[in-house]
């Protein structure tokens, strides 16, 4: 084999075809559901669009904090350290059990017409609180970063820059997950209204609360 012309082509379609297999397998986790997806749905349910756009820039926060992590080999650490594991776990599961008791206490409360707040003040700490959610509710899950310390660099062809291409492997994950929140906030423009209807709403916040409370004793207990 003539190595200056067949070697590097071989090398490049080592690359390629490691970046085909890891969008395949990023895409089936992105669009796996799980508690980033839920709360995204729960702020659309409450706050419509701009509700999910908000926390769905918050679990990206989050993402970006666990890739820079596992670049730098932070995630390794954490994998190792099984005190500091056990500990990010219990409060991320408590954090997730208390937004699911939350959301749960929000549609009783929406069920007994009692009325929600007026006070521009509070609605402002509100949209506020919105990122936040998202962004705790992906940076308190250690599994995420255990995921990518192992996921990304599994994928790393031979000779390749583990650095680099963990990197990229990771700006690929953050842009499919960015296009599926971006595909259910523009579905949920096209059925804002049904969403925001009483009922409905309800219904969205019975699942998404039991959902995330099991979520979140699963996590802290598994």
């Amino acid at each position: 084999m003539d190595y200056t012309v067949d070697g590097p082509r071989a090398y490049h379609r080592h690359m390629l075809s490691a970046i085909a297999s890891f969008t395949v397998a990023s895409l089936l986790l992105v669009l796996l559901p799980g508690p980033d997806s839920l709360v995204v749905m729960r702020g659309l349910a409450r706050d419509g669009r701009a509700g999910g756009i908000r926390t769905s820039l918050g679990v990206l926060a989050g993402l970006t904090v666990w890739v820079i992590a596992a670049v730098l080999g932070l995630s390794a650490i954490l994998q190792m350290s099984e005190i500091g594991f056990q500990v990010l776990k219990i409060v991320g599961g408590c954090y997730l059990v208390i937004l699911g008791a939350q959301t749960l206490w929000s549609m009783w409360q929406m069920r007994a017409g009692v009325p929600g707040p007026a006070n521009p003040a509070v609605q402002a700490g509100g949209r506020r609180v919105g990122f936040f959610t998202g962004f705790l509710t992906d940076i308190l899950n250690p599994k995420i970063g255990i995921m990518f310390i192992t996921l990304l660099p599994g994928f790393v062809p031979d000779g390749y820059s583990a650095t680099w291409t963990t990197l990229g492997f990771g700006l690929i994950y953050l842009a499919l997950t960015f296009v599926y929140f971006a595909a259910l906030v523009l579905a949920a423009g096209k059925i804002g209204t049904w969403m925001q209807t009483p009922r409905i709403r309800r219904g969205i916040d019975l699942v998404a609360g039991f959902a995330l409370v099991g979520f979140g004793i699963r996590l802290a207990t598994e």
